[in-house]
């Protein structure tokens, strides 16, 4: 018999509506920022792998897009990213945050907590559809009386879709542990997939676009509507080990130009700062980065920048 220890690998996708921390749980479960994050909703646009290690377990984490009423081709694209990353997955992990449905039920709810919940309600139907059990992640329990998440984990548990229940919080870390060691048994036996040290599965020029993007919502998240991508147009390493990286902000209308550049540039240039040492961070080496702002109308409905990242454009 031999004693080499037996290894685990396999897939677990996150699901859920917009905005209800599934990037901050898959970057609290890998132990580092492998999704970007930010507060304005339907920030992750397709599937992103982020890799974590328990014990022998590989557990490859699908981040999805949220799960909510598409309107536009993107939308769709976006929502059917969803459910496909959790249609061949080895276990799936459904987030809703409590603390909108807390606040819906004893007042003070927030925009947005009404269509979250309408979400949620989205992916349980899809989950019932499908056949398919998930494990129900209650996150951001922080503030909330343990009595009423009792009875609101009960509630949902009654709904026949979920086969285990974790109250977490995604941004503290408590409950991702557990979350993480109990996902490291659902793995089944086999080899990892990647390398001990790889926390991510996602080519350098389209994750360097993703950090651009996260500072662009970050600084202008108030002002820029949903309707803008980052495009990295040239990747080129030089011979000092350095990368030269040159990107568009793509937004679909002339008046939205003038608010990613900012007065006299300031937007821009604070934004490719700090996009830049967030690179430099992430790739181990200097970075120049160029970033410009281009219009285009159109950009949701080319083909091309739904391949680039994986996305279906014939939904």
């Amino acid at each position: 018999m031999s004693d080499t220890p037996q290894t685990r690998c396999g897939f677990a996708a996150v699901i859920g509506s917009p905005n209800a921390g599934k990037s901050t749980l898959v970057n609290a479960l890998v132990g580092e920022k492998v999704t970007i994050v930010t507060h304005k909703v339907q920030t992750t646009r397709f599937a992103v792998r982020g890799v974590a290690l328990e014990g022998g377990s590989q557990i490859v984490l699908v981040d999805t897009p949220g799960v909510f009423a598409p309107k536009r081709r993107l939308d769709k694209s976006m929502v059917a990213a969803a459910w496909s990353g959790a249609e061949d997955a080895d276990a799936i992990v459904h987030v809703i945050d409590a603390g909108a449905r807390a606040r819906l039920e004893h007042g003070g709810a927030k925009s947005g907590d009404k269509r979250m919940v309408q979400d949620d309600q989205r992916v349980i139907d899809g989950l019932n559809k499908s056949g398919r059990k998930a494990i129900l992640a209650l996150n951001k329990v922080d503030m909330i009386d343990r009595d009423y998440l009792l009875a609101m984990s009960q509630e949902l548990y009654e709904t026949g879709v979920y086969s285990d229940v974790f109250m977490i919080s995604a941004k503290t870390g408590s409950g991702v542990k557990q979350l993480k060691t109990f996902l490291a048994g659902l793995m089944p036996e086999g080899v990892w997939h990647y390398p001990e040290d790889q926390v991510a599965d996602l080519p350098s020029r389209i994750l360097a676009a993703e950090i651009t993007r996260e500072k662009v919502y970050l600084r202008l998240h108030e002002e820029l509507p949903y309707a803008s991508m980052v495009e990295t147009e040239v990747w080129k390493k030089l011979r000092d080990g350095s990368i030269r990286v040159e990107q568009s902000v793509i937004v679909e209308r002339d008046t939205q130009k003038p608010i990613v550049l900012g007065k006299g540039g300031s937007a821009i240039k604070a934004i490719g700062e700090a996009a830049r040492k967030e690179m430099e961070e992430v790739l181990g080496c200097k970075v120049h980065l160029f970033l410009n702002v281009k219009v285009d109308p159109k950009w949701m409905a080319r083909r091309s920048h739904y391949k680039d990242v994986g996305l279906d454009f014939d939904v």
